[in-house]
């Protein structure tokens, strides 16, 4: 076999990756500051905090082995399974706006489900990888699919759409690379898309979201007023924005400014040529991923593959949606933008894997058969 050699651009310690990476956080920590300026200085407080705790959780990932990540793939899943459901005993949830999803530590909370998400993505890409070309068969396909759904129906219950709707997706996404059938895979995609529709029509508050979706102007100060607010944003960011930490939509107006709708802040600030300029750095991110992704698949890592796909799919579908949903082109979720949003739990676990990509670039002469 001939060996590689550690100059090998496209497997050694990748630098462009890194430093998008830590310019896309740098961008995401300014708007924050600007975006919570009507609150003082305790949103930057906890966004350094966390910022600090998602880089120790970033040097922990890569010092790790990817070897104990893939022997403990289980693990994942049961762990992501036990938090998804210990959150729904009453006393241990807390419940903020009719969700319970985070179990509070005195000053701070954990949202369980930003950590399942990192959680289920590695146990896909340990299950994965361990059962090699049995994927095309149409029982294991069914296991995986059975396995994802206890972990989703608990986050379902807590309740939390959005996330169960980005993880079905990379699911789907990840197991198309892994080489299912396409006939098992059409029924499994078809199969859980009815199942999601189907909720999304059965729950009333779902339907007035939707409703206000297609037309928040006829609600703007009612279930469409945060998307109305948001184009307003939009429409006043024009072409170069107002400039830094001069919008007016942040101050009161626009709810969740720092965290789930920081890209209207952006769009108001920095104009159109900054919103793209934010949207190329989380493009490059998540595509330099997946080509770490292919690489090691080629170099017949499958583990490695399958995490760095996931890890990589997992970010550009978030930032699609969140994205969407600012738009107007998609109903309000509650996601974070990658790197970008306050949204702490979600900061350290984004860190948490980059940790893990990072790890694949510098295990660079590990091979498989």
């Amino acid at each position: 076999m001939k060996s590689l050699r550690r100059s090998d651009p496209t497997i050694a310690f990748d630098l462009p990756l890194t430093l998008c990476w830590l310019a896309t956080m740098a961008v995401g920590t300014v708007m924050v500051a600007s975006a919570s300026v009507a609150f003082g200085d305790s949103v930057m407080v906890r966004h350094t905090a966390f910022l600090l705790v998602g880089l120790i959780g970033f040097l922990l990932a890569a010092a790790l082995p990817l070897k104990i990540w893939e022997k403990t793939y289980l693990l994942s899943w049961t762990v992501a399974i036990a938090l998804c459901g210990i959150v729904l005993i009453p006393g241990v949830g807390v419940e903020v706006n009719g969700s319970q999803r985070w179990i509070g530590l005195g000053a701070v909370s954990i949202q369980v489900a930003e950590l399942a998400k990192g959680l289920m993505i590695v146990f896909l890409a340990g299950y994965l990888a361990k059962q090699g070309e049995c994927i095309e068969e149409g029982r294991t396909l069914a296991k995986v699919a059975v396995m994802f759904a206890v972990p989703a129906l608990l986050i379902l219950l807590q309740p939390d759409f959005g996330t169960v709707v980005v993880l079905a997706v990379v699911l789907a996404a990840v197991l198309f690379v892994a080489g299912a059938r396409l006939r098992h895979y059409l029924m499994a995609v078809l199969a859980g898309a009815g199942g999601l529709m189907a909720l999304a029509v059965t729950q009333p508050y779902r339907i007035e979201r939707l409703a206000s979706f297609t037309d928040p102007w006829s609600s703007a100060f009612g279930s469409g007023y945060q998307l109305t607010q948001a184009l307003i944003a939009f429409g006043r960011g024009e072409v170069t924005g107002l400039g830094l930490g001069e919008g007016i939509q942040k101050l009161y107006y626009l709810p969740e400014a720092h965290n789930d709708f920081i890209f209207a802040v952006i769009a108001e600030e920095l104009g159109i040529i900054g919103s793209i300029g934010v949207l190329l750095l989380l493009a490059f991110l998540a595509i330099r991923i997946l080509r770490v992704g292919r690489t090691a698949l080629e170099r017949g890592r499958r583990f490695d593959g399958f995490l760095c796909y996931g890890i990589g799919l997992l970010i550009a579908i978030q930032t699609l949606v969140n994205v969407g949903v600012n738009t107007g082109m998609l109903p309000t979720k509650g996601l974070t933008l990658p790197f970008v949003s306050f949204g702490g739990n979600s900061l350290v676990v984004c860190c948490v894997l980059m940790g893990l990509v990072l790890r694949v670039t510098l295990e660079r002469d590990r091979i498989r058969g």
